[in-house]
């Protein structure tokens, strides 16, 4: 019998107390974890001044096999949250695929199965990259204010990374585990928030500085289904901090 491939999926979770949705994870997770991919969450608490560990060690009971709580004792922002977890999964699991997703499921854990079919059906794919295109047919809902800033954003990413991407900061991506894959994440990141750039300009840094290398292993998944969550920790001042980051990650890795 084949061994059982794996994935690891990294959540962060900050303050997430009221608005982590407990029943829909253990609901996931009792269907999915019967698959022929066996998954794993692991949840990463940055340091929450609520109750959030204390809700994320009552969801492990019983799903012990598949949920893994990693408690930071300060808070170090979505990045180094995300990147521990990542290590973690690398270091204790060894996983095919590696990925995080935001807590407040902005993106339904259904578009989990989506990616991970659309990697297997496509081998010289490394990464899949939710995206946030709202199409007819589709049921994406953000706040107007916030898609077009999103738009700027993502328009000043696609000319510095010299990368024709539609969505960078959508929290839903998974990753195929390569033997780059622990340099791409070993180290700690420039920007607490746009670290999704930092780590494609990692890649393109990796892949030689060219990133037509980089654009044949990605792919854009346009998501049926991504609602714009209240509770947010991203505040309107974080967008220009946003853009000040991106232009350290190109002096730092894109010179």
């Amino acid at each position: 019998m084949s061994e059982r491939r794996s994935l690891c999926l990294v959540v962060p979770c900050y303050n997430e107390a009221q608005r982590l949705k407990t029943d829909v994870f253990r609901n996931w997770l009792q269907q999915e974890h019967q698959t022929d991919i066996e998954t794993r969450i692991i949840f990463v608490d940055d340091g929450s001044r609520d109750a959030t560990l204390a809700v994320l060690d009552q969801l492990r009971k019983g799903l012990e096999p598949c949920v893994s709580v990693l408690s930071l004792p300060q808070n170090r922002g979505k990045a180094e949250a995300v990147r521990a977890g990542l290590m973690t999964a690398l270091d204790e699991f060894s996983p095919e695929f590696i990925g995080y997703w935001d807590a407040d499921l902005a993106t339904p854990l259904a578009a989990v199965d989506n990616f991970l079919r659309l990697l297997d059906s496509r081998p010289d794919i490394e990464m899949i990259f939710g995206s946030r295109v709202k199409l007819l047919g589709r049921d994406v809902v953000r706040k107007p204010a916030r898609h077009y800033l999103g738009r700027v954003f993502a328009t000043v990413v696609s000319n510095i990374l010299e990368l024709p991407i539609y969505d960078t900061q959508c929290g839903a991506k998974i990753f195929r585990v390569t033997g780059t894959t622990r340099h791409i994440f070993g180290a700690p990141f420039l920007s607490k928030w746009v670290f999704d750039v930092e780590i494609l300009a990692r890649y393109i840094q990796v892949l030689g500085g060219d990133p037509t290398h980089l654009e044949r292993l990605i792919y854009e998944y346009p998501l049926e289904t991504w609602m714009d969550v209240g509770g947010s920790k991203v505040r309107p001042s974080d967008f220009f901090v946003a853009f000040r980051d991106v232009f350290r990650i190109r002096r730092r890795y894109l010179r």
